[in-house]
């Protein structure tokens, strides 16, 4: 494939600002964990179709080492079970789970699916409250002094990793492309030079990677 796959954030390159952080960045109780926005991966699918939105989304998971599948309940607080797919993503709107990061520490997770204009797009989410517990370089970002280009430093990894997590996808789903980074959607801006996603995208010699550079 395109793609080269390059060293991701070791466990010792994690910046944990709180050791108990390390656990509790999985609580899916704690509501911390849900605050700041999302980092994200959003596939955009193509054609509104069903099927493809179930196969994509249980390869992304897969791919992710998402665990478990829950749902909010709609009869109180609290967290239901649930069978990842299609199905549950048009009933609930937002599928939620944990993982691992390539750093060790676990965080909380999500997928919801957009389809506008018979258009599908499944985003793949990361809270940054979860994610600031883990790692303090993050601190306020988007909205703090840091936010620019230094917060590559801790981008670029987090990046390259969620660029290899897409493109294990589009080797059982192919997309149009793939876009990483704060609240993207398919029409974020991707010019070279203020690049604020990174691109993953089908290119002449197979499945290409663009960092974010700014």
């Amino acid at each position: 494939m395109g793609v080269t796959r390059q060293p991701v954030l070791s466990t010792g390159q994690a910046r944990i600002r709180d050791p108990g952080a390390v656990t509790s960045a999985d609580d899916m109780t704690d509501d911390e964990n849900w605050t700041g926005g999302f980092y994200e991966l959003c596939l955009l699918l193509g054609a509104a179709d069903d099927d493809t939105v179930d196969r994509a989304l249980l390869s992304l998971w897969r791919a992710a080492g998402v665990r478990g599948c829950h749902v909010r309940r709609a009869d109180g607080p609290g967290f239901a079970a649930a069978e990842p797919g299609v199905a549950a993503l048009h009933e609930h709107g937002h599928l939620l789970g944990t993982l691992t990061l390539p750093s060790g520490a676990r965080v909380v997770c999500g997928s919801l699916l957009f389809r506008y204009e018979n258009v599908d797009t499944l985003e793949f989410y990361l809270p940054l409250g979860a994610l600031a517990r883990v790692d303090d370089r993050i601190g306020g970002y988007p909205f703090d002094r840091s936010s620019g280009v230094e917060s590559l430093s801790w981008r670029g990894a987090l990046d390259r990793w969620l660029a290899d997590v897409a493109v294990a996808v589009h080797g059982e789903v192919p997309f149009h492309r793939a876009l990483i980074g704060f609240e993207v959607d398919g029409d974020h801006e991707v010019t070279a030079g203020r690049r604020y996603a990174a691109v993953v995208a089908p290119g002449v010699d197979g499945v290409e990677y663009h960092p974010a550079d700014a």
